[in-house]
């Protein structure tokens, strides 16, 4: 069985902002990592799920069928049901209980969960897969990779995928820029490692390829377009932690300017970048 601390332990209660900071402080955890317990029934309402050609990725990576599966990061479970739907046992994990509490209405009653963020996660099970689906930046650099394969079976399969939704149209996307600026320069996610966006291999493959612990890293991207209306995409931009972090004023500012600019409906490009690798036989 997974051990975690016994402060840890999975109670389905939400965490109040006491209990936020204080993990904040003691794991070293961006306050973004965190941040999103308390809108996890709009990142449930606003994030797009993940396409069956994702799972079949997956599975012809790994060349046998997985049985068995850790989600890092499961949030409200988009990435778990999945996984879950198609006879794969899975562990979901996140530190928010607010997060796994939304997660357990929309998943499979044999998903299990546990409320723990990665480093406090003590391997006592071994996984035919490993993944985290656009939570892998939350977890700290020091021994990630270490801890990583400590959870995988020999020979098993680590996963990232994530991408960014973004506005397709130019035009549309420039007038966003524009009344989003006063407030905030960017919204994207940087690379954890500083690896430029021209480069072939993004992160984490650039991290996979230098680790000891894995090999045949691989990246792929699965294209997207998405439609929405305006009102679900300024609700999408609610859950990017970029906005999550302005003071409540300046978010309730910025996204009624952004929504005047908006068509009725947008289309999104919403790739996803997958990396894939396996665990080192001889890493013991």
């Amino acid at each position: 069985m997974l051990q975690i601390d016994a402060h840890d332990r999975a109670t389905g209660r939400e965490k109040n902002s006491t209990d936020f900071a204080e993990r904040v402080r003691m794991h070293g955890m961006p306050g973004r990592a965190l941040s999103f317990g308390v809108m996890a029934e709009a990142y449930e309402r606003f994030r797009p799920g993940y396409p069956v050609e994702l799972f079949d990725m997956v599975m012809a990576y790994a060349g046998h069928p997985v049985r068995t599966a850790l989600e890092i990061g499961a949030g409200t479970g988009k990435a778990t049901r999945l996984f879950a739907e198609r006879e794969v046992a899975v562990t979901a994990t996140d530190p928010d209980g607010a997060m796994l509490c939304e997660l357990r209405k929309h998943v499979p009653a044999n998903v299990r969960t546990v409320q723990a963020a990665f480093e406090d996660l003590r391997p006592g099970e071994h996984y035919g897969l490993v993944y985290a689906a656009a939570a892998l930046h939350w977890t700290r650099p020091e021994s990630r990779w270490s801890r990583m394969a400590a959870l995988l079976e020999p020979g098993g399969v680590f996963a990232s995928f994530s991408g960014p939704i973004q506005l397709a149209d130019p035009t549309v996307q420039e007038a966003v820029r524009a009344v989003r600026t006063p407030f905030l320069e960017s919204d994207e996610v940087p690379s954890p490692d500083g690896t430029p966006a021209e480069h072939d291999m993004q992160w984490p493959g650039t991290e996979l390829q230098r680790s000891e612990w894995f090999g045949g890293v691989e990246q792929a991207v699965i294209e997207r377009r998405l439609v929405m209306s305006a009102r679900d995409y300024v609700g999408h931009l609610s859950t990017v932690s970029a906005y999550v972090v302005l003071p409540a004023s300046e978010q309730e500012q910025v996204f009624s300017q952004i929504i005047q600019v908006l068509p009725e409906t947008v289309e999104i490009a919403a790739d996803i970048t997958v990396h894939l690798a396996r665990r080192n036989h001889q890493q013991e």
